[in-house]
């Protein structure tokens, strides 16, 4: 009985002895598989957070967009993106490869890039690939990066106890200009050139038009800020540590003109251009409620990002650089001057001649002036300007005294910059008070004022001229055109940033009396080519002779300057200018130079809605 006993408390003892030491076994696999899954743990909790390697990079900002009224994006900027690869890197036997694939992803030339390769084995580097990389390859380049390290292209230094590796490296290199449009809108849009900012970045810098007159507001950048960590694979990640500030585009400018508008102008002038075999010819057209240009167009054109030597003469914006003398156009101003002060009465007629027995001839001094129209012995004040007599508008301006002559011409906005938003804008010139002045105390007639009052003897910009015609729809008051409507960055807008209040240059009276002698110059003078049934339109044409080498050549310059209105209350003010048309037979005057294009323009305008003609409109007022 004792025996039992002992044994079963025996076997009691090895079992507790068996158990603890199984307890203590399964303790002891518990803790590495404890200690594997906590780290397992803490990797999934940090993840990418090793190696945590601060890093930061600048987001480049662009040149800000130039938008037609229609909403085309007529030029913006492309960022441009440079790839470099330290040759060092490289494993050679892997070359071939590099570059197949290198022109593959880029688009770029093999031939090139295995030219500039070897070049490069002569002092082993950094080697620029490209430094004009679009935006899109430069994707396809940073993708291409990865697939290079999986074949390991890039290998570390020889002898470099360093693990690290120089691969295939993207960066922002600077912007490109791009018009979309070619030619359209040029010269008036004008050209960039480039340059280098203080990061190195390449910038554009407006030379000449809009990109020139706006280049502070265009390029009023704000770069981006983007502050991370790289990962194992040396790539840029954010977190919620991280700061992100993003670029911030130049102010876009959004103009008055329209696109579709435009282009059919500019197709008129191209077709005219021939006809005429003219040197250049000019044109615009301004809304006579704002001063906005709804178009300015040049028969004279190139592509801004693409200008060829030849091209150099034609980059100019002649509309505000070129000065000439501009003939009878002029007729309307001065004589309205003399209404306005009542030195002359709207029933007065006037001598055709000072010559007895002489028509058509009037001298003063040494100087004769003629007409080309056959008037009779008098000449009304209305037919002065319907059928353009000189010597009719030379006496008028005899009785205007010459301070009050001078300071009127220039209350016209002669001798004086326009306004518009455009550079280099030219002034013109006039004769000194001094010589208006000449002979006034003796009541003599003065030459400078006669030449001047019919528009030679002075010069004018063909913006000028334009400017000036605007008083007749506008009650006397002078409008300044412009071109850019808004300037537009991120949420904000700067409305109409170069509009100027009206100033009231003649009375409301002078204005409506002239207004109506200017429609009936297109009704039945020298402006018939130009009417259109249904709308009303007047103007007047001046036809002068340039000067060269202290003489008149023959060579000439037509233009037309007038308004169109609808009985909707859409009313513009339109001018064209042929610089140096043909000489054959009389097709240099303005009657047939200039006016077709006029015509054409209004009917461009008619086409694309501008203006609603209807009949008997001119009969009603």
């Amino acid at each position: 009985m004792t025996s039992n006993i002992d044994f079963n408390t025996y076997k009691i003892s090895e079992l507790k002895k068996k158990s603890k030491k199984f307890s203590i076994l399964i303790f002891l696999l518990t803790i590495p598989l404890f200690i594997v899954a906590f780290s397992i743990f803490n990797t999934i909790k940090d993840n990418r957070k090793i190696p945590r390697i601060a890093q930061t990079k600048n987001e480049l900002a662009v040149r800000g967009n130039i938008i037609s009224q229609d909403g085309f994006n007529l030029v913006s900027s492309k960022k441009l993106y440079k790839a470099v690869i330290d040759t060092r890197y490289l494993d050679f036997k892997k070359e071939e490869l590099f570059l197949s694939l290198f022109s593959i992803y880029s688009g770029l030339d093999y031939n090139e890039l295995k030219k500039k390769l070897l070049d490069s084995k002569k002092r082993p580097g950094n080697l620029v690939l490209s430094y004009s990389i679009d935006s899109k390859a430069a994707k396809n380049l940073e993708e291409l990066d990865l697939k290079l390290n999986s074949l390991k292209v890039f290998v570390p230094i020889k002898g470099d106890n360093s693990s690290i590796i120089r691969r295939l490296e993207i960066s922002e290199s600077g912007e490109k200009r791009d018009f979309r449009y070619k030619d359209t809108l040029s010269p008036i849009l004008g050209y960039v050139q480039k340059e280098e900012d203080e990061q190195g970045k390449t910038r554009s810098l407006g030379i000449k038009g809009l990109e020139n007159f706006y280049n502070e507001n265009l390029n009023d950048l704000n770069n981006g800020i983007l502050q991370g960590y790289r990962d194992i694979s040396g790539y840029l990640y954010f977190d919620k540590n991280s700061t992100t500030t993003h670029a911030i585009d130049g102010y876009s400018l959004k103009l008055n003109i329209p696109l579709k508008l435009q282009k059919n102008n500019e197709a008129t002038l191209d077709k005219h251009k021939i006809r005429t075999q003219s040197d250049e010819i000019m044109l615009a057209i301004v809304e006579n409620r704002s001063g906005k240009i709804l178009s300015m167009a040049s028969s004279n054109r190139f592509i801004p990002d693409n200008i060829k030597p030849n091209e150099i003469p034609i980059l100019n914006v002649n509309a505000v650089e070129y000065q000439f003398e501009p003939g009878s156009v002029i007729k309307p101003l001065s004589i309205s001057l003399a209404l306005d002060k009542n030195r002359v009465k709207k029933n007065e007629s006037f001598p055709s001649s000072n010559i007895p027995n002489r028509k058509r001839q009037y001298v003063i001094g040494n100087y004769t002036i003629r007409d080309s129209h056959r008037f009779d012995d008098i000449v009304s004040l209305e037919d002065t300007i319907i059928y353009s007599s000189n010597i009719a508008t030379i006496q008028i301006a005899q009785r205007i005294p010459a301070y009050e002559f001078y300071e009127g011409m220039k209350s016209f906005g002669f001798t004086q910059k326009t306004g518009i938003d455009l550079s280099y804008e030219k002034t013109g010139a006039m004769p000194p008070l001094i010589r208006f002045a000449a002979g006034e105390k003796e009541n003599r007639d003065n030459i400078f004022k006669a030449t001047v009052s019919y528009g030679q003897g002075m010069t004018a910009t063909f913006m000028q001229l334009v400017k000036a015609f605007t008083v007749f729809s506008n009650d006397g008051f002078m409008l300044t055109p412009y071109i850019v409507d808004e300037l537009i960055k991120a949420n904000r807008v700067i409305k109409e940033p170069f509009k100027k209040e009206p100033v009231q240059v003649l009375s409301k009276d002078t204005t409506n009396f002239m207004r109506n002698l200017l429609i009936r110059t297109v009704e039945e003078g020298t402006g018939r080519g130009a009417k259109i049934d249904g709308l009303e339109i007047g103007g007047k044409t001046g036809t002068a002779q340039i000067a060269g080498g202290g003489t008149y050549i023959k060579k000439y310059i037509s233009s037309f300057i007038g308004f169109v209105n609808d009985e909707k209350g859409n009313s513009y003010t339109i001018g064209v200018t042929v610089i140096n048309p043909t000489t054959d037979s009389s097709s240099y005057y303005a009657s047939q130079a200039a006016v077709p294009i006029f015509k054409e323009t209004i009917q461009n305008l008619v086409k694309l809605n501008y203006l609603s003609p209807k009949k008997d409109i001119i009969s009603k007022n």
